[in-house]
């Protein structure tokens, strides 16, 4: 009997050594559990990421130019407005009835035709009446002249027989001249306007009748800021645009500048010419002008997004050795989107475009690509005139 107690203690006390070594087992057993390997380096990235994202920024993606040269257009942007070559209003020197109108309103009319006539039945009458009197002292010098030459009359007898002469011829003109009057002619080939007159009116001297405008060619007027004045010269080509006319442009040459300055606007007063043989054009239209002033083939073109403003100035990033370098610049002339920059860079160097993120001068960047450099500036898009550079100023192009 006791010696199967102690066999059952024994087996007792094994199986509990057993439990117990199986219990501890199970505790350390997550350490080798594969989902719990796999969870490790999750927790283990998730850390870094974490770290990283508090430490410094990586380098930032960005797009680039290479600046290169291109041939641009400088020139010189304006307003205006638009002039007839020739303009005038008829108006009658004498007083009279309108008895004939010989025209249409807005009709071509040629120089020289006769567009309205006043009554003119008394002058008619004193031209006739001068011209009798003219033949008659005529004929009676000659018959004094035969006479002379007989010496039957002396030679002051020829001589007032001649004054005679010479008076009624005046007295023939003076009617003459008062009986053109009395019709108002074309003075110049052009498009007569609308008439406010009818016939059977009376007009006084002075009265406005019709004008008439010569609008084969157009003058074009506008004003420019006197830092201009060394630049500009007669036969400089211009280029017209009217906003009422869009998508049309009209080629013109400076004709006069105006040796005065204006002292209230320290502004010069330019005046060119161009065509109008379409007849589009119409005297007093807004128009927007841009004076050619000649090529320049080194310019340095960037996309307009390159372009950062800093208050009044404007600065760039190029991008050397990996990292980005804030660049001061200056802005010359505006093309299709395009900037150039006068000063800050030089040929050769990148400037950065697209993925602008860079918020201080020399941060680490990535460049991801380098955008084509434009062949050259185009003028800018007919109809729209010619845009002002980005600072806002007077929208000339500034010299360099």
């Amino acid at each position: 009997m006791a010696k199967h107690t102690v066999t059952v203690v024994a087996l007792v006390g094994l199986l509990a050594a057993g439990a117990a070594a199986y219990y501890l087992n199970q505790r350390a057993a997550p350490a080798g559990d594969p989902a719990a390997a796999k969870a490790e380096p999750a927790k283990a990235a998730a850390g870094k990421s974490a770290v990283a994202a508090k430490g410094p920024g990586g380098p930032v993606p960005v797009e680039v130019v290479e600046l290169k040269p291109v041939r641009v257009q400088e020139s010189i942007t304006a307003v205006g407005s638009l002039r007839s070559n020739e303009s005038v209003v008829l108006r009658p020197e004498v007083s009279g009835r309108i008895a004939s109108i010989g025209f249409r309103d807005g009709q071509t009319v040629r120089r020289g035709q006769l567009l309205v006539g006043l009554d003119a039945t008394l002058n008619e009458a004193e031209v006739a009446q001068a011209q009798a009197e003219f033949d008659l002292a005529a004929s009676n010098l000659k018959r004094t002249e035969d006479l002379a030459r007989q010496s039957f009359v002396s030679s002051s007898a020829q001589d007032q027989a001649a004054s005679t002469v010479q008076v009624a011829e005046a007295r023939l003109k003076l009617a003459e001249a008062r009986l053109a009057k009395m019709r108002i002619l074309a003075p110049f080939d052009g498009v007569v306007g609308i008439r406010n007159v009818s016939i059977g009116d009376y007009v006084k001297d002075g009265a406005d009748l019709i004008n008439v405008e010569d609008i084969r060619r157009l003058k074009v007027d506008f004003r420019l800021p006197e830092r201009y004045f060394t630049q500009l010269k007669t036969g400089l080509p211009v280029e017209v645009v009217a906003d009422a006319l869009p998508g049309a442009r009209y080629l013109g040459s400076v004709d006069a500048i105006n040796p005065r300055v204006d002292a209230s606007g320290r502004s010069l007063e330019v005046r060119a010419k161009l065509d109008n043989t379409d007849g589009r054009l119409r005297p007093g239209m807004f128009a927007r002008v841009r004076v050619l002033l000649g090529d320049r083939p080194d310019a340095l073109m960037v996309p307009e997004e390159a372009v950062v403003p800093l208050g009044d100035e404007f600065f760039v990033y190029t991008v050397a050795d990996g990292k980005a370098r804030r660049a001061p610049v200056k802005l010359g002339v505006r093309r299709e989107a395009q900037v150039e920059l006068l000063e800050g860079v030089s040929a050769g160097d990148l400037v950065v475009t697209a993925g602008i993120r860079v918020q201080r001068d020399g941060q680490p960047v990535r460049v991801l690509g380098t955008v084509a450099a434009p062949r050259a500036a185009a003028p800018p898009a007919e109809g729209k005139g010619a845009a002002g550079p980005p600072d806002g100023k007077d929208g000339a192009s500034p010299k360099r």
